[in-house]
């Protein structure tokens, strides 16, 4: 995410400064000034960020005490640290939710699997772990009382399943007027297994009703944030037609990465007219697009190798992207192939292509 944001910097008279553990990450060698240090420590958070302009995240996981004092000293952070307390905590979320009548599914707190133990007619129902999970992981699908065992000892949210028809994520820009741009809704996929999505098509194919609900909910998540920002509404579309808020990423997002090649302004480069004050960009698709994630495959960890690459630079308006991470495992993100094409059915077929032929091995 880091990476990309980069990339797309380059067009603009900025200078960049990042803040990562690992000195090899994707973004280490695209940025003017880079810092080792922990982004969940207090110090070298406040340390690194004292006199820049503006700071702004590609995880939620990051200290948030530090960017309140960083705000309260007149850097510009995006987005508010206020909005990153509530989002990164699922329980402060869902409250949110309930608190602003935003539609979400039905839900329980539990502070231990001893509580949880007692919720056993609730059941089916997701549960997550309040702060720390990403990516899959710090979620459990408990279909049955059997299942329980798997939840987790600690404050969590237990949500109640729902009968879905189809996963939506919106995308929306907020700039520091208050004025909204929203990219079109994206359909997503995932891999049941990894709980990671697997590709995503845009636009969603949605009844015009059920798109309206979309954009009215997502609209009213990210203007009671009162922040600027970029933020991804994911959202569950059931049986009924009915639409509940999942969750919300306060970040340039997984589902916003086509934007890169489909859209005439991408969600990086929207963040960064968003920072620097510039007019808000044009979010219209160039394209119909369908992205798919490419994942570390199965039993192989190590140095990366990428299999079936120059297959797939042969398909016609596909395009490559490689994070640049050097080590591969199974699950982890390593890249993602977006493809245009007017056709839905030329999308998907040249998507399935790209997941039978392009794999991140060692």
């Amino acid at each position: 995410m880091g990476r990309m944001l980069l990339q797309a910097a380059a067009n603009y008279p900025v200078e960049t400064f990042v803040l990562e553990n690992d000195s090899e990450c994707p973004s280490a060698h695209l940025c003017h000034h880079f810092t080792k240090g922990d982004i969940k420590d207090f110090d070298a958070v406040y340390q690194f960020g004292k006199g820049l302009d503006a700071i702004t995240i590609e995880i939620e996981n990051v200290n948030v005490e530090a960017l309140e004092k960083l705000e309260a000293e007149g850097v510009k952070v995006f987005p508010k640290p206020s909005v990153l307390k509530t989002i990164k905590n699922k329980i402060l979320q869902k409250e949110y939710y309930q608190q602003h009548q935003i539609p979400t599914a039905a839900y329980i707190i539990t502070n231990s699997l001893a509580e949880l133990g007692q919720q056993e007619n609730f059941l089916p129902a997701v549960h997550k772990i309040g702060e720390g999970g990403y990516d899959g992981k710090g979620v459990q699908l408990l279909r049955r009382k059997e299942d329980i065992v798997k939840g987790f000892d600690g404050p969590s949210v237990l949500e109640k399943m729902v009968d879905i028809k189809k996963e939506i994520a919106q995308m929306i820009a907020v700039n520091e007027k208050g004025e909204t741009a929203l990219y079109p809704p994206v359909e997503m996929l995932f891999d049941s297994s990894l709980n990671l999505l697997d590709y995503q098509l845009c636009p969603a194919e949605l009844d015009e009703k059920v798109l309206w609900k979309v954009e009215a909910i997502a609209l009213t998540v990210a203007r009671n944030f009162k922040s600027a920002g970029v933020f991804a509404v994911e959202m569950f579309v059931d049986k009924n037609g009915d639409v509940l808020v999942n969750e919300t990423a306060p970040r340039v997002h997984n589902s916003g990465h086509h934007t890169i090649e489909a859209h005439y302004s991408s969600q990086f480069d929207m963040l960064w007219r968003i920072m620097l004050n510039y007019p808000l960009g044009n979010t219209d698709a160039i394209q119909p697009s369908i992205m798919v994630n490419i994942i570390g495959v199965d039993g192989f960890s190590g140095d990366v190798k990428y299999e079936g690459l120059e297959e797939v630079l042969k398909i016609e308006n596909a395009f490559i992207h490689l994070y640049g991470k050097k080590q591969t495992k199974p699950g982890r993100k390593m890249g993602h192939v977006t493809i245009l094409s007017k056709e839905k059915q030329e999308l998907l077929h040249q998507s399935n292509k790209v997941k039978r032929t392009l794999f991140a091995k060692s």
